[in-house]
């Protein structure tokens, strides 16, 4: 679960490292990258195998120092996600810089608490950290209530944006709203319990697993409300590219039969760049195109139909149409009026492109 994990934000980053090369002046979205970059940076830390190591080079307590920068930095950029996206640019430039300034002194505050003392008080757990040195107390205070302060902040952001958004963006904000509610109260808990063992008092094991509990669950549902809309948006261009790509091997007969009739009617490609000649490629340029080509092609074969039987149904039509290729090929040079043929009752895209593939089945089944 740990690398699955992991293995999402790292392709989350890489997403939004592709998207920031596109837009690098988009400030919203750079707030973003930077974010989820602090985020994937930070949990590797966090894991026993990656402290150690980076603990091994830098020395003891170096890594979980660098950790609650990363998370600073973290919370930082994404309350500055909803700064540059509001409608004041101006004033979200000046509210970012401010915060910027605070999220400094909080990382120079918990750095001096952090080298003030031996390396060996901040090798263990936040439950087995001596609280009654202060560097130590105030290293966990510090962070934790500035964590506190940036996740109420943007899930109150989060909240608002959530009641002006429509599905499925605000279902993911709603619950992503909710994980930084749940982070919030657990950074609350967590600084009254340091605020304890700073006083020499005892925090019982089941609080202590407790607060561990909600703040796994609220990074779970915090991530799950983030990538909500995106999943469900590429899942939904999943099924669609697999319609298409459907569609297209069913549209066979019928595009083939009228190539062949009008081959001047086939779009060519030879002609486009490397670049346009591999995004045709593309399964949804190749089913668009297949359904022009079809339609441009029954247009000039109708005038060799006859005028009346069109409503006997497709298996009927697809034996006509093949009489009708016939006729064609062997019709006297000279213009012939177009004549309109297959044309849905229901005006629509949609129904145009199921009369096509009525009429490719019927072709099909008797062939």
């Amino acid at each position: 679960m740990t690398l699955v994990f992991l293995l999402g934000l790292v392709a989350a980053v890489v997403w939004k490292l592709y998207q920031l090369t596109k837009a690098p002046q988009d400030k919203p979205l750079r707030s973003v990258t930077l974010c989820l970059v602090c985020a994937t940076l930070s949990y590797p830390l966090a894991m026993p195998g990656g402290a150690s190591g980076f603990d091994t080079d830098a020395g003891h307590g170096a890594a979980k120092l660098a950790q609650n920068v990363l998370l600073l930095a973290t919370v930082y950029f994404l309350m500055c996600f909803y700064l540059y996206s509001a409608a004041d640019e101006r004033v979200g430039k000046r509210r970012a810089r401010r915060e910027g300034v605070l999220v400094l002194l909080v990382a120079a505050t918990i750095t001096g608490a952090a080298v003030t003392v031996p390396h060996e008080v901040f090798v263990g757990s936040f439950a087995t950290t001596d609280m009654t040195i202060p560097q130590a107390a105030v290293f966990y205070l510090v962070a934790g209530l500035y964590l506190m302060y940036a996740l109420a902040t943007a899930a109150r952001w989060t909240r608002r944006y959530a009641r002006l958004s429509a599905k499925p963006h605000s279902t993911g904000l709603w619950v992503a709203g909710a994980g930084m509610s749940a982070m919030t109260v657990a950074c609350a808990v967590r600084a009254v319990i340091v605020a304890i063992r700073w006083g020499g008092g005892s925090v019982s094991s089941a609080l202590m697993s407790a607060v561990a509990l909600l703040l796994v669950v609220s990074i779970l549902l915090f991530v799950f409300g983030i990538t909500y809309p995106g999943v469900r948006t590429r899942f939904s261009s999943c099924r669609l590219w697999f319609r298409h790509r459907r569609a297209h091997r069913r549209l066979e007969p019928l595009w083939a039969l009228m190539a062949d009739a009008f081959p001047q009617f086939v779009l060519p490609t030879d002609s486009l760049s490397w670049r346009a000649r591999w995004r045709a490629r593309g399964v949804h340029r190749r089913y668009h195109r297949r359904l022009v080509e079809c339609r441009d092609g029954l247009v000039q074969i109708g005038p060799h139909l006859p005028a009346t039987g069109f409503d006997d149904g497709a298996e009927h039509l697809a034996r006509r149409l093949r009489d009708a290729v016939h006729a064609h090929k062997h019709a006297s040079a000279g213009p012939i009026p177009a004549r309109p043929l297959a044309i849905p009752l229901q005006r629509s895209r949609e129904a145009d492109v199921q009369e096509l593939l009525a009429m490719s089945d019927a072709l099909r089944l008797s062939s």
